[in-house]
């Protein structure tokens, strides 16, 4: 058996055992990555730790700990309580907020399911107290942090510009991002008419409940009995006014986005920066931001992106590439990797399955005149829309966090129906508007 063969077994294994029990993928691969290389590669320890980028790692530490600041300070809470006030008494509105505020997070740095956690309570709260379908209301989540998800800043983002960046393929940031950004917007506005969002459009907010939403904010959504316009009413406090803590950490915001864009600045280096900066003017309130960085992330990111460069030494990418490529059309090869990537992540991390189905691409790009932008866009999106399954970390979130009015065994066929319809069509639509056309080929 050669070394391809092995490197790709091994693969499937780590992703069964990380799929069936409780035990991080990262780990799993960094024990992989030692096994195979050592054994079927006759590569040396320091060899084998030669793949972890250190751009990449520093970058998710930066960028999670500037978030779990934010999330301290009550920035986060900031950002959910002025979209909820915008919508101006719109209950057709919610579900968008809840949307728009979960792109935001994930766009500036929040892992999908700690953004999915934050905003999920309070996105199905509203969908009990205001008679909005929770199956709509728990998608938009999870639509809304792929959305953002690939932003030049964000996790999933700096994860797939980095592995096509040492993958030797052409980046373009703002390809991938867009496409992310209008395939879960286009989803979202599918569920919006499919399930009752034109009904919302007649309902309001009493004025005078407008005033009390912030209470429903701090309690995750809870609902307490309905009272006229058919809705129920909460009672709480005021909205608290904007402090500086918080201003700042905006500011810090933005300012990372344009240093590390506009400039050209290592975005791990200046998000880590601004993170210290806002640390250093309130040490107290801080000093345990840096137990809330997402180790776990971490690890997976590290252990995955370790064994993935085990693949290319063994040749798996092109074995696989070729093969894909050997099926008569490279755009057929090119659909059968949506599949897998679209099939894989529905049950496993999407976050550790990038760094590998990237470089799988490269000899269909190379030999099959593909355009390397939209077929990476293509692979990232097949591999994330489906993280509405209740099998992923997403769509276990919304399931958890159902609201009363429905069943658990309920929602939990909604979800999953939902999700193998995701799984089935999702990759095959992303593929015939991405790849299909040939565009810029």
């Amino acid at each position: 058996m050669g070394p391809e063969w092995v490197a790709i077994i091994a693969l499937v294994a780590l992703f069964v055992v990380g799929t069936l029990l409780p035990i991080n993928m990262g780990a799993l691969a960094y024990v992989a990555a030692w096994l195979v290389g050592m054994y079927a590669l006759d590569l040396d320890e320091k060899e084998i730790l030669g793949g972890v980028s250190g751009d990449l790692i520093l970058t998710l530490i930066g960028v999670t700990y500037l978030f779990a600041i934010a999330r301290n300070n009550g920035t986060v809470d900031l950002i959910v309580r002025t979209a909820v006030k915008a919508v101006g008494g719109r209950v057709a509105l919610i579900p968008w907020v809840m949307f728009a505020v979960t792109a935001v997070l994930t766009g500036i740095g929040a892992v999908s399911p700690a953004a999915c956690a934050i905003i999920g309570p309070i996105a199905l709260g509203f969908a009990g107290r205001y008679g909005i379908s929770p199956l709509m209301m728990g998608m938009f989540v999870v639509h809304g942090a792929q959305a953002g998800g690939f932003s030049p800043i964000s996790i999933y983002g700096v994860i797939t510009n980095s592995v096509m960046e040492d993958a030797g393929l052409p980046t373009s940031e703002i390809t991938v991002f867009l496409a992310s950004l209008v395939v879960n917007t286009v989803m979202a506005a599918i569920l919006f008419v499919a399930l009752g969002g034109r009904k919302l459009m007649s309902m309001r907010i009493d004025p005078d409940e407008e005033d009390t939403l912030d209470d429903d904010l701090h309690r995750g959504g809870a609902t307490v009995p309905a009272r006229g316009y058919g809705t129920s009413a909460p009672t709480g406090t005021q909205a608290q006014g904007v402090r500086r803590d918080q201003v700042l950490t905006l500011v810090a915001f933005v300012g990372v986005a344009v240093i590390a864009l506009a400039f050209d600045k290592n975005i791990g280096f200046v998000a880590i920066t601004a993170a210290v900066i806002l640390a250093m003017l309130n040490a107290d309130e801080h000093k345990d931001a840096v137990k809330q960085i997402a180790w776990p992330t971490v690890l997976l990111v590290a252990g995955v992106s370790t064994y993935a460069t085990i693949l290319t030494t063994a040749g798996s990418p092109e074995f696989v590439g070729n093969w894909a490529a050997g099926l008569g059309a490279a755009a057929i090869g090119a659909l059968v990797l949506c599949y897998v990537g679209g099939v894989v992540s529905a049950f496993a991390s999407s976050t550790a399955l990038l760094p590998v189905i990237i470089p799988i691409a490269v000899p269909l790009i190379a030999d099959g005149g593909i355009n390397a932008a939209l077929f990476v866009a293509a692979l990232a999106v097949s591999s994330t829309i489906v993280d509405v399954s209740p099998f992923s970390t997403n769509g276990a979130l919304m399931l958890a966090n159902r609201p009363d009015s429905i069943s658990e065994p309920v929602y939990y066929k909604q979800i999953l129906g939902y999700g193998v319809a995701v799984t089935l069509a999702g990759p095959l639509l992303v593929w015939a508007a991405l790849v299909l056309p040939g565009w810029g080929s």
